[in-house]
C-alpha cells in the first residue's frame, strides 16, 4: 500500500515553481507573484522542507507524513516582492489551507481563517518590508464540528488519506487604492447582470469590443445575437471591467437552469445529465494533481467517453478545475462538504436494507454555524461559473441535520440552481429533485415521480489493473472484482442498457455513475488512480451515451 509507485503522467511535467499560473482565470489582473515552491516546515519530528502547493501527506510534497491530530504544521519562507511591483495595495491570497490557519509576516499576525475548502486574502501592505519573512500555522484534527469530507485518520475503503495545510496555490498581487474586489454575474438567455464590489464610482465593461460606461454596483447588458453555453457548445463571452487604475478580465456566459413541467431545463429545454462521480483524488498530490493537465484531461477523457456531467463529491477544487469545466463544456454537481460523525449502520447498512425515511443527524449550534458558513462560501465562490448547476445538500445523510429548512435557506440564497436535498435516503419534504442511489441491484422505477428523477449514484464496478493499485493486498468496490477490464467495460455498458434507458420511459433525468477514478483502495474508477489506464474504450462509451440522449428525446 504506497503512493510511491503510482506515478502519474503529470509529475514530469512540474517545472522549478509547481502550478506557476494564474490561480483564477475568472478574475485576472496583470499582477501576479507566486510564492509556490521550496517552504520550510516544522511539524512533530519532521524539521525540514516541504513543496507547496502539495499538502504534506503527499509525495510531492516531499514530506509524505501523516499529520497527527494534535499536530501544529508552521510554514516559514522568505520572499522579496520584485521591483516595482507594489502599486498601492499588495493581497496575499491561499487558495486552500486545511483547517485552522494564522498567518503572520515579518512576525505581524495578518489574520486567520478556518475551513479547509475555500480562498481566503489579507492585505499585507502595511506590514511589508524589502525581504520579508511569512509564516503560517496551521491545526487540522479532523474535528466533525467542521466540514471535511472524505478524509479520514483511519483510511480505509471508501475513505481516503487525510490532508492538512497548505494544499493550493499562495500568492500575491498589487492593486491600486480604490481596487474592485469582486464581481458577481449572473446570466438570462439575452442578457447578463454584473454587480461590483470596491472600485470606483465610474466603471467601464468591455465585451466583444463595445465599451459600456456606468456608475454605481450594477449594471445590466443585453447581449445582441446571444450564444447560449451547453457542452455541446461552451461559449463564453470574455470582458474586462475597468475602473480608476484597476483593470480585471473575466467571462460569462448565457445559459439558465431550472426545474419545468417535471424535468430539469437547460437553457429552457429539457436536458438529461449523464455523468460520473467526481471524488477529486490524485495518487501524485492526493487533493490536487500534480499539474493543471490533471483536472484537463479528466475532463476531456470523460468527454470523449460522451459524459456530460461530472458530480464533484464532498469537496471543493482550486478554481481552475471549475475554469476547465466551463472552458470544455461539463456540467458540474457540486455537493456541500458534509460535517458531523458518519455512523455506518445509521448511514449505511439500515439505509441499504431499504430502512430510509426519517433520520436525521443532531447538530450543535457550532457545527450549523459552520456548515452554513462553509456552504455559502462555496456558493458565493463558485457563483458565476455557467459549469456549476447543481448542489447537493447531504449525502446519505452524513451530517444531515433540518433538510428542510436548509433546502429553503440555500434556494432563497441562490435560486439560479438545481437543489438536491438529501442524495440518496433520508428523504424530507422539500427537493428540486428525486435522488437516489443504488448498488447491488438493477434499477428498476416502479412509477414515475412528480420532480425529476436522478440516479445520483450507482454502479460501483470493480475492476483491478496490475501494476496501477494503491492497495496491492485489499481493495474496495461495489461488485466482484475482475482483472479484465473488457468485462468490467462490458458490465457498464449493460447497465447503461438495464437500468438507465428503461428508467428514461418513467421521468429519470439523469445519472450519476460510480465513478470517474479509483482511489486508494477503490478500484471502481473509469481509469486507474495514476491516471495511466483508461478500462474502457471511449468510442463506445460515447455510443452507448447517444443512445442514452436520444432515449431521453424520444421519452
Amino acid at each position: 500500500m504506497s503512493y510511491d509507485r503510482l506515478v502519474t503522467p503529470y509529475e514530469a511535467q512540474i517545472g522549478d515553481i509547481p502550478y506557476d499560473i494564474y490561480p483564477r482565470p475568472s478574475f485576472r489582473r496583470d499582477s501576479y507573484f507566486s510564492l509556490n515552491g521550496t517552504w520550510e516546515l516544522r511539524v512533530g519530528e519532521y524539521n525540514g522542507d516541504i513543496t507547496v502547493p502539495f499538502p504534506p501527506e503527499s509525495r510531492l510534497s516531499g514530506v509524505g507524513r501523516i499529520t497527527g491530530e494534535g499536530d501544529i504544521l508552521v510554514y516559514r519562507r522568505a520572499f522579496t516582492l520584485p521591483e516595482g511591483f507594489v502599486r498601492g495595495r499588495v493581497l496575499l491570497h491561499f487558495g486552500g489551507c486545511d483547517n485552522i490557519a494564522s498567518v503572520y509576516l515579518n512576525d505581524t499576525f495578518i489574520g486567520g481563517h478556518v475551513g479547509g475548502y475555500l480562498p481566503f486574502t489579507f492585505d499585507i501592505t502595511d506590514s511589508l518590508a524589502e525581504e520579508n519573512v511569512i509564516r503560517v500555522e496551521v491545526t487540522d484534527s479532523l474535528d466533525p464540528e467542521y466540514p471535511y469530507g472524505k478524509q479520514r485518520h483511519r483510511r480505509g475503503g471508501m475513505w481516503y488519506t487525510p490532508v492538512s495545510g497548505i494544499w493550493q496555490s499562495v500568492w500575491c498581487e498589487s492593486v491600486p487604492d480604490g481596487y474592485i474586489e469582486d464581481i458577481r454575474v449572473t446570466p438570462t438567455l439575452s442578457s447578463v447582470r454584473f454587480e461590483v464590489k470596491g472600485g470606483m464610482e465610474k466603471k467601464t465593461l468591455t465585451v466583444d469590443g463595445k465599451s459600456h460606461t456606468f456608475t454605481g454596483e450594477c449594471y445590466t447588458l443585453e447581449v445582441e445575437d446571444p450564444v447560449l453555453w451547453s457542452p455541446e457548445n461552451p461559449y463564453l463571452y470574455d470582458f474586462t471591467l475597468s475602473s480608476g487604475e484597476d483593470r480585471v478580465e473575466s467571462y460569462f456566459a448565457l445559459r439558465t437552469v431550472e426545474v419545468k413541467d417535471g424535468k430539469i431545463n437547460l437553457n429552457g429545454e429539457p436536458y438529461y445529465f449523464h455523468g460520473l462521480l467526481d471524488q477529486g483524488y490524485y495518487s501524485d498530490g492526493i487533493f490536487l494533481p500534480a499539474t493543471p493537465s490533471g483536472y484537463e484531461d479528466d475532463i476531456l477523457r470523460m468527454k470523449e467517453c460522451g459524459f456530460n456531467t461530472l458530480r464533484k463529491h464532498i469537496k471543493v477544487e482550486p478554481e481552475l478545475f471549475y475554469y476547465y469545466c466551463d472552458k470544455h463544456g461539463m456540467i458540474v454537481f457540486q455537493d456541500m462538504v458534509n460535517s458531523g460523525r458518519y455512523n455506518f449502520i445509521i448511514d449505511t447498512a439500515l439505509p441499504t436494507l431499504g430502512l430510509r425515511r426519517g433520520i436525521t443527524h443532531r447538530a450543535s449550534g457550532k457545527r450549523r454555524e459552520e456548515f452554513h458558513r462553509c456552504a455559502d462560501g462555496m456558493m458565493d465562490h463558485l457563483y458565476n461559473h455557467p459549469c456549476v448547476c447543481y448542489y447537493t445538500i447531504f449525502n446519505e445523510g452524513w451530517g444531515q441535520f433540518d433538510a428542510d429548512e436548509n433546502y429553503k435557506r440555500f434556494k432563497a440564497k441562490d435560486p439560479t440552481r438545481i437543489y438536491d436535498a438529501t442524495s440518496g435516503w433520508f428523504k424530507e419534504k422539500l427537493s428540486d429533485v428525486e435522488s437516489d442511489h443504488v448498488y447491488f441491484k438493477p434499477y428498476k422505477v416502479k412509477e414515475r415521480s412528480a420532480r425529476p428523477r436522478i440516479l445520483s449514484e450507482y454502479g460501483g464496478f470493480s475492476c483491478r489493473v496490475q501494476g496501477h493499485c494503491y492497495n496491492t493486498d485489499k481493495t474496495y468496490g461495489y461488485s466482484k472484482p475482475t482483472e479484465d477490464t473488457a468485462e468490467f467495460e462490458d458490465t457498464v455498458l449493460a447497465a447503461f442498457e438495464r437500468d438507465i434507458i428503461p428508467a428514461i420511459q418513467m421521468g429519470l433525468n439523469g445519472d450519476i455513475l460510480t465513478q470517474l477514478s479509483d482511489v486508494e483502495d477503490e478500484i471502481n474508477g473509469l481509469i486507474t488512480y495514476d491516471r495511466r489506464v483508461i478500462k474502457v474504450h471511449p468510442a463506445k462509451m460515447k455510443a452507448k451515451a447517444e443512445e442514452i440522449y436520444n432515449a431521453f428525446k424520444n421519452s
